[in-house]
C-alpha cells in the first residue's frame, strides 16, 4: 500500500502565484515518490496539489484524495479521484490530517488546525517557511512541550523546497508511527 500524504494551505490563490507553483511541484514531486495526495479537495493549495499530482508520469487513478466538508461531491476540484464528502464542515479536517504526512504551504487557521490535529495525532508535519503563512512561522518548532517521540527530535520540520520535503519524508517519516 503506498503512503498518503496530506498537503494543505491556503484555499485561495492565483494560479500564477509562488504558492500554487510550490503546491503543484509537491503534488507531482510526491506522486513521483510513490506517495498517494489528499488534500481538502477544493481551490487553492489543494487544486494545485491534486493537479501537480496528476501531472506525474508515475500518476494511476487513485493517486488523487479529496476529504470535503459538504455532503457535495461536485465541490471537488476537476483533479480529486477519490471524493469523499463528509458533510463535517471544518471538523473534516481531522481526516484530511490523518495521514502519514502533513504538508503545510502557508495557509490560515484551517491549515493550522490541521497541523494541529495531525501533531496530536503523532503524525509526522513539515512546513514550508519559504511562503508566508501558518506553515512559515511553526517551521523547526514543536507545536507543544508533549515529548511525543523520545528517540528523536520532534519539530515541524522544515522545508525550503520540494528536494528538502522529499528529503525529509525519506529520513523522517519512517521515524512515526502514529
Amino acid at each position: 500500500m503506498r503512503p498518503i500524504v496530506s498537503v494543505v494551505g491556503d484555499g485561495e490563490l492565483r494560479k500564477e502565484s509562488d504558492k500554487y507553483n510550490l503546491a503543484y511541484d509537491v503534488g507531482k514531486a510526491l506522486v513521483d515518490a510513490g506517495y498517494r495526495v489528499q488534500t481538502g479537495g477544493r481551490g487553492g493549495v489543494m487544486r494545485a496539489a491534486l493537479e501537480g499530482a496528476r501531472a506525474s508520469s508515475a500518476y494511476t487513478p487513485g493517486d488523487t484524495i479529496a476529504i470535503l466538508p459538504s455532503f457535495e461531491a461536485s465541490d471537488a476540484n476537476e483533479f480529486a479521484d477519490i471524493v469523499v464528502p463528509t458533510g463535517l464542515g471544518v471538523y473534516r479536517n481531522a481526516i484530511t490530517a490523518n495521514a502519514e504526512a502533513v504538508v503545510a504551504i502557508g495557509g490560515g487557521s484551517g491549515t493550522l488546525s490541521e497541523m494541529a490535529i495531525a501533531w496530536t495525532l503523532g503524525r509526522m508535519v513539515v512546513g514550508f517557511d519559504c511562503v508566508d503563512g501558518w506553515s512559515r512561522v511553526l517551521a523547526g518548532k514543536p507545536l507543544d512541550e508533549k515529548v511525543r517521540y523520545e528517540d528523536f527530535e520532534d519539530v515541524v520540520w522544515a522545508a525550503s523546497s520540494v528536494e528538502a520535503l522529499m528529503r525529509l519524508l525519506e529520513e523522517k517519516l519512517k521515524l512515526y508511527s502514529g
